[in-house]
């Protein structure tokens, strides 16, 4: 993630909580206090936002010492150290809401893209995200996906020409609408077009577009959408797209497709169980790590 990209996020996170001051904080300690903050899993998860959370102390402070313990995209049992903050304690203190945020949201992404992409090791498809993301947050949950195991799909609309089933309706059907964005696109640009049954499938065909979406098709229509693809169109790559979870991930990725977007590992993700306990003094790597308290 660009550092510009990412200030500009942590910054608008911090005005948020803190517009109005820390007035706790502020009234406790009036002066400096050295201090050390142990960021602690709380059950097994893959790490991502490190970078965020650094950023996070350190806009607040440029001399917080941030050291990672687990880096992005590693994976931690519960109870392992994932990162040590020293530094002012008024400054822990302020940043550790939003640097949980930040953490736990994103570590949720990429633990959850990980159990997918585990459920379909040994085939040829790959996992992938779409647009369903936070406002705001997109290319830090897109990287969570990426440090997950996953891929990338559209950032925004300006990457790919993708024809839906909106698009199709308004136009009048498949073939007309792939048509009218053949005379408008570049060069660069591929087009797919999404396809809920097999006549829709032969339309698409067709006309000879680069990516074929399978959306909320049953097991059985997949195969055979596949096979009359794999007959016509060899070199057309295959999404499948709708209803996707764990439980029926494996068997997709079985009859043969090529991508799998998963909505839910943005829009549905559970933040992970991570916990952040402050301790006075400074630089207390020699101490074992003390059970985190949540931070509320």
């Amino acid at each position: 993630m660009d550092s510009f990209l990412l200030n500009d996020i942590v910054k608008r996170a911090l005005e948020e909580d803190l517009g109005y001051g820390d007035r706790t904080t502020e009234a406790l300690f009036p002066a400096p206090l050295p201090a050390t903050g142990f960021i602690v899993a709380k059950e097994d998860l893959v790490v991502a936002g490190n970078n965020l959370v650094q950023a996070v102390f350190q806009t607040l402070d440029p001399s917080i010492d941030f050291e990672e313990k687990c880096t992005s995209g590693g994976s931690v049992r519960k109870g392992a150290r994932i990162a040590q903050v020293s530094g002012d304690a008024r400054i822990l203190l302020k940043g550790e809401r939003t640097a949980l945020n930040f953490l736990q949201r994103l570590s949720g992404i990429a633990t959850l893209t990980r159990r997918f992409v585990d459920r379909i090791k040994g085939t040829s498809a790959q996992i992938v995200d779409t647009r369903k993301t936070t406002p705001g947050l997109r290319v830090c949950e897109k990287e969570a996906v990426h440090l997950g195991g996953g891929g990338n799909h559209r950032f925004h609309l300006g990457d790919l020409i993708l024809i839906k089933d909106n698009h199709i309706s308004l136009c009048g059907g498949v073939s007309q609408a792939i048509r009218a964005v053949r005379g408008t696109r570049s060069h660069s640009l591929k087009v797919e077009v999404e396809v809920n049954t097999l006549i829709e499938l032969e339309e698409a065909l067709q006309e000879s577009v680069e990516i074929i979406m399978l959306d909320n098709m049953p097991i059985p229509e997949i195969k055979k959408a596949i096979r009359i693809i794999k007959d016509k169109a060899p070199a057309t790559l295959v999404e499948v797209s709708g209803g996707v979870d764990l439980e029926r991930v494996t068997e997709i990725a079985r009859c043969g497709v090529d991508l799998i977007s998963v909505g839910a590992l943005t829009h549905s993700a559970p933040a992970v169980d991570i916990s952040f306990d402050i301790l006075p003094g400074s630089r207390l790597s020699g101490q074992e790590s003390p059970v985190g308290r949540k931070v509320s």
